[in-house]
């Protein structure tokens, strides 16, 4: 048995996105996930003779579009292929795909890992139509859905750049907030609407050569969590084979095609990896190329918008936000929208940031909706900021005033003396609170002033008297200020 002294992963990614289309990628067929089995088709996605299939616009438009996002170049010309292989959940026996002129290549693709910046290069993307799927709740037998046949992909295929299971999972995720926020897909995990592919294998030094060990690309895995778990044992499974057999190595072994077992926690084989020559690819006689001008270009490069990592970025070095906090906010596309109007409204960042986190989310939660669906205009929100910034009202009015804003359309000011929730900046009214609350709670001023143990809880304690006694009203720096001078007499 020979041991492994250094070992160094290579990942690389296929991914299939479904893209948001109302219907298929070459016939009208609506696309509807939750439809009866088999009742979305028709004679052109089922493949049957005389039918001839006509090219989705908005489904190219949106591929492109994705494509300039991952930093693609677009081809000009481009045109189908026919895919030929069998499965039972594909009809037509060949699926229409692209092969040697995909219509991006090239690109470069941010990410940051826990902070890090990441780079991943972009081999690919090309369109192509889905398969149907197989179901396999039936003791006995497999039935087929084909509801799925013809639905739009856009594969994206990546160089091997990735080093790490962690790195792949941050890679998943950062890519689908990207297509959401392009609004090119819903990339729903549950529905299928992202599948995942990793290709790894593994470079071994030991006595001063390397050693990689076969490829192996783990099929259509649809949660990141699994993407992680799928990579972490394949890496120590590849090891261990070769540990046990060194010409388990590229050009010795073949490489595989293995499927995940979330309840076992392991890779099993499939069959041999495919290459492109198994697919027999041949231009499809009933498609025609696909020519991009300039002004088709033009317009769908005019849809992009600020990626994701970079808008995170932006929030953290202009914005003063927490990387975690500009996370939450970047999550949703219409959201983030919002905070960057709001801020334009003389919100103060670092007080509208925390609010959109600890308030509007929450509402927002709770209703299971969005911020921007809750009915507060981003005037308001920023004015409420301003007022918290400014002392006007204290946190917890501010709070209370949210609440308030959701079911009416006051502006928070006129709310606020409304209920009234302004902070009282009065030094004098603030002195007379603060003496009651040493009057009331002789104990807790003993503690403050002679128990160190209990110093701060008191002084918390007796703060929080004072607010009681205010209604809420009370400026909590200056019930400190008042407090900590109270003590300091005799």
């Amino acid at each position: 048995m020979t041991v492994a002294t250094k070992v160094r992963p290579i990942i690389g990614l296929e991914i299939h996105v479904q893209l948001r289309t109302r219907t298929k990628l070459f016939c009208g067929c609506e696309v509807q996930t939750d439809a009866p089995p088999n009742s979305r088709v028709c004679g052109i996605c089922l493949g049957h003779p005389g039918t001839l299939p006509v090219m989705n616009r908005v489904a190219l438009e949106s591929a492109a579009l994705a494509g300039m996002a991952l930093g693609c170049e677009i081809a000009r010309f481009t045109k189908w292929d026919r895919k030929s292989y069998y499965y039972p959940d594909l009809p037509k026996n060949y699926q229409i795909s692209q092969y040697d002129i995909p219509l991006a290549a090239g690109g470069t693709f941010e990410f940051d890992v826990d902070g890090s910046p990441r780079e991943i290069r972009i081999r690919r993307a090309h369109l192509e139509e889905d398969a149907g799927k197989n179901i396999h709740d039936t003791p006995g037998c497999t039935l087929v859905d084909l509801n799925r046949t013809g639905t739009p992909l856009l594969e994206i295929v990546t160089e091997p750049d990735l080093a790490s299971a962690d790195d792949t999972y941050a890679f998943c995720v950062e890519l689908q907030r990207l297509v959401r926020h392009l609004g090119v897909s819903e990339a729903d995990m549950q529905k299928g609407h992202m599948r995942f592919e990793p290709n790894v294998n593994v470079a071994i030094e030991h006595n001063g050569r390397e050693y990689r060990t076969p490829i192996a690309e783990v099929k259509n895995i649809n949660s990141f969590k699994f993407v992680r778990q799928a990579i972490s044992y394949e890496i120590e499974r590849q090891v261990a084979v070769w540990e046990e057999n060194n010409d388990y190595v590229i050009g010795k072994a073949s490489n595989e095609n293995r499927g995940w077992d979330a309840d076992r926690g392991v890779t099993e084989f499939q069959r041999g990896k495919e290459a492109a020559h198994d697919y027999r690819y041949f231009p499809d006689p009933d498609l025609l190329p696909v020519q991009l001008s300039d002004e088709t270009l033009g317009s769908i490069r005019a849809q992009l918008v600020e990626r994701p990592v970079q808008r995170r970025r932006r929030f953290a070095s202009e914005y003063g936000l927490s990387m975690k906090d500009a996370e939450t906010i970047v999550e949703h596309r219409p959201t983030a929208d919002l905070f960057d109007e709001v801020i334009k409204l003389g919100g103060p960042a670092e007080i509208a940031g925390k609010q959109f986190v600890n308030v509007w989310l929450k509402h927002a939660n709770d209703r299971g909706v969005a911020v921007t669906e809750l009915g507060v205009e981003a005037a308001r929100i920023a004015e409420l900021a301003k007022m918290t910034a400014e002392g006007t009202v204290n946190k917890t009015a501010a709070n209370q005033l949210a609440d308030a804003m959701l079911t009416r359309s006051n502006c928070p000011s006129a709310l606020a003396k409304e209920l009234g929730l302004v902070q009282v900046q009065d030094a004098d009214a603030t002195a007379r609170w603060v003496d009651e609350a040493f009057a009331a709670n002789q104990q807790a001023v003993s503690d403050a002033r002679t128990n160190p143990k209990k110093m701060q809880a008191a002084i918390g304690f007796l703060r929080g008297q004072v607010m009681k006694l205010s209604g809420g009203k009370a400026d909590p720096k200056l019930v400190g200020k008042l407090i900590e001078e109270r003590l300091q007499q005799p």
